[in-house]
């Protein structure tokens, strides 16, 4: 296996990963975030409008970090900094 066949498969074997695990944490406090909303709406209906205007600016938050997760995996397959250096030193 050439330098650029390994640079490729560990490149989207990372951003696989880097996907998974960057959504897991997200997804599991957006899950917390709203069951904790509800329950406060449950509890005191009068605040409502005050509970899901903060409820959404924290998911804009927690969601955000899956987003730099995306962005940092498209760089890894599509920019990866290393294709030059590899291709330069196999000769290419």
């Amino acid at each position: 296996m050439d330098s650029v066949s390994i640079v490729a498969m560990v490149s989207i074997i990372t951003a696989g990963i880097c996907m998974a695990l960057g959504s897991i944490g997200p997804a599991l406090g957006q899950g917390r975030a709203i069951h904790g909303a509800l329950s406060s709406i449950a509890q005191q209906p009068d605040e409502r409008n005050a509970l899901t205007r903060t409820l959404f600016v924290g998911l804009a938050m927690m969601e955000s970090i899956a987003i730099y997760c995306f962005v940092i995996s498209m760089i890894l397959v599509f920019a990866n900094p290393f294709w030059a250096y590899v291709i330069k030193k196999a000769g290419g």
